[in-house]
């Protein structure tokens, strides 16, 4: 097919390729050195197999290329151009490495001849997210006389098969040079040819089967607690009910729910009584939301076995170098009919976990109670008095409790009690997120997290993407507005695209206000820390959301939240919460 470009050729080959491999989504920023890429992508969107994302921002776009990829389990492939073009994508490919998200980078770039030689637009460009990707090729220019179709696809089966690795999934980068021409214009009999040869050698798209992982089994006996960092998912629940052990499951984990669970645990692993008879720990997934728990893994005086499940994560979790076994799966013994004292013991220390979180869950209630009174609840039987004076004590008891400064226990609570299984949520690396994992009761809702390096740059666009993904879903975005305004570039949708149904809910303090809690905060002058850490703005959050087409809501007491919360409408949204620094 000489007439047809060999880029325009090969782009066919490879994306025709990662789509036969199971690829749905392609997000694609736009620029002249990977206009073959971008052309073929638009062509093969056309036929309904795969869609089409094209974003302005490569670092929006990578993001959405992440939240995609999280909520589908299936690699997204993202495209650029040369260049900083590139560098824009390292933030998540980097959360991508450190969650085990599957990725697969597509960044075009100069030929050998142009490279090392101050050509425009040309940088090192292989290899240039290190030891964050799964897998890196720098690919030599496609030439008239090859054989590009063969090479497109079987790139395309070697990069998906590594990008989805059961035990190691996480971003491919194919580095492509081009040469001219970068693109060529391909008729109606040529885009069926190109089609054809992308298919070609059907055997080579079967997927390596994935091998079984047999669990070790856990003996019952030692007092033990499981512990489910972000992204541990059902298996930890399933093995602390079967264990009959105590589950600390934080907000992300996937696990957060069951008879098990226990609530307060940063109070709770402050208190010796129990944390003395600790003997033994499980842990699934990445706990990332508390400082007690590392503590606890690393404090070698106590002599707790720790046992990690290793999971898809591409590091081990290991504070202080001090966990026991690293194992690929756990069972738990079954009960021994002859000797059920095992079992007695493990009832006894579930019981006691579970009625000191009770304890400590009532103590908060009641605490957040007193300091904002106006939040109770009125007395039903006022309202059904026919004593005038009684009606009106009601409904100033209801007028307080609606018109009640919104605080960021309510905020979360809220967002909590409005989202269902069937829906999304993702929230931010911010003080809401530590408040939610604080107290909010378990519940089965889907709950994503970048917390991989717990970052927060790309999360509306990590949103928008599971959004997409999981449309028509609701999905919502708890954030604070530094993170908000981080990420601000992400609400551009390309014209005519899908506009999902999302919620950006912005906790609004004025700044980082996470930074007060921290000991800085007691070191460091009052000026210093507004200046370089709260960081304070005066942004305009409804002319953002106007610039950007987004339909927005201001919230400054509950019933304005509980409004705004059930009336999410088809599009998307910007909720603007106000809270107290």
């Amino acid at each position: 097919m000489p007439e047809v470009a060999p880029s325009t050729r090969f782009a066919f080959s490879l994306l025709g390729g990662l789509i036969r491999q199971g690829v749905r989504d392609i997000v694609l920023a736009p620029g002249a050195r990977s206009q073959a890429l971008a052309l073929a992508a638009e062509r093969l969107a056309r036929l309904g197999d795969v869609r089409l994302h094209v974003r302005i921002d490569e670092r929006a776009a990578g993001f959405l290329g992440l939240g995609l990829s999280i909520e589908t389990g299936v690699p997204t492939v993202v495209i650029t151009t040369s260049g900083t073009a590139v560098a824009n994508l390292h933030p998540a490919v980097l959360e991508a490495h450190h969650s085990g998200v599957p990725l697969l980078i597509l960044t075009a770039d100069r030929p050998e001849e142009l490279r090392g030689i101050a050509s425009n637009q040309t940088t090192h460009q292989p290899d240039i997210f290190g030891f964050a990707s799964r897998w890196s090729t720098d690919e030599a220019s496609p030439m008239p006389e090859s054989d590009v179709e063969q090479r497109g696809l079987a790139l395309a089966v070697k990069a998906y098969s590594i990008a989805t690795d059961a035990q190691a999934p996480g971003p491919v980068h194919l580095n492509l040079a081009f040469r001219d021409p970068l693109s060529s214009s391909v008729t109606p009999e040529e885009f069926e040819g190109l089609l054809a040869a992308s298919s070609a050698k059907p055997e080579m798209l079967v997927p390596a089967p994935r091998p079984s992982v047999r669990p070790t089994e856990i003996l019952r006996g030692p007092r033990t607690i499981v512990i489910a960092g972000t992204g541990a998912g059902p298996e930890a629940e399933e093995i602390a009910h079967q264990g009959e052990w105590p589950l600390i499951a934080e907000i992300a984990s996937g696990a957060r729910y069951g008879r098990n669970l226990v609530l307060g645990y940063r109070e709770l692993l402050a208190q010796t009584d129990l944390v003395d008879q600790i003997q033994r720990i499980i842990i699934f997934g990445h706990p990332t939301l508390s400082r007690e728990i590392p503590a606890l893994v690393a404090d070698t005086e106590r002599g707790i076995e720790t046992i990690v499940i290793r999971g898809s994560l591409p590091e081990v979790y290991n504070p202080g170098h001090n966990v026991a076994r690293v194992l690929d799966g756990v069972s738990v013994a079954p009960k021994s009919a002859e000797d059920p004292g095992d079992s007695d013991d493990d009832r006894k220390w579930l019981g006691a976990w579970l009625t000191a979180s009770r304890a400590l869950v009532a103590e908060h209630e009641a605490a957040v109670l007193a300091a904002h009174p106006e939040t109770r609840a009125p007395d039903l039987t006022t309202a059904r008095s026919e004593t005038p004076a009684s009606q009106r004590t009601f409904v100033k008891a209801e007028l307080a409790a609606v018109r009640a400064t919104v605080t960021r226990d309510m905020l979360v609570t809220a967002v909590w009690r409005a989202s269902w299984p069937h829906d999304r949520l993702v929230l931010g690396a911010s003080r809401l997120i530590r408040v939610a994992d604080r107290w909010l009761p378990g519940k089965k809702v889907p709950v994503h997290a970048n917390r991989g390096l717990a970052g927060i740059d790309g999360t509306i666009s990590t949103g928008v993407g599971i959004a997409l993904a999981s449309a028509p879903a609701l999905t919502r975005v708890l954030l604070g507005d530094l993170a908000t305004l981080h990420d601000a570039g992400s609400m551009l949708f390309g014209r005519g695209e899908e506009r999902p149904r999302i919620q950006v809910i912005v906790g609004n303090d004025g700044g980082g206000s996470i930074f007060d809690l921290l000991e800085v905060a007691q070191s460091a002058s009052p000026e210093s820390v507004e200046r370089v850490l709260f960081t304070p703005h005066d942004v305009n959050f409804e002319s953002l959301a106007a610039a950007y087409g987004w339909h927005y809501v201001r919230v400054t007491n509950a019933g304005e939240l509980e409004r705004a919360l059930t009336g999410a409408g088809v599009g998307p949204a910007l909720v603007e919460v106000i809270l107290a620094r």
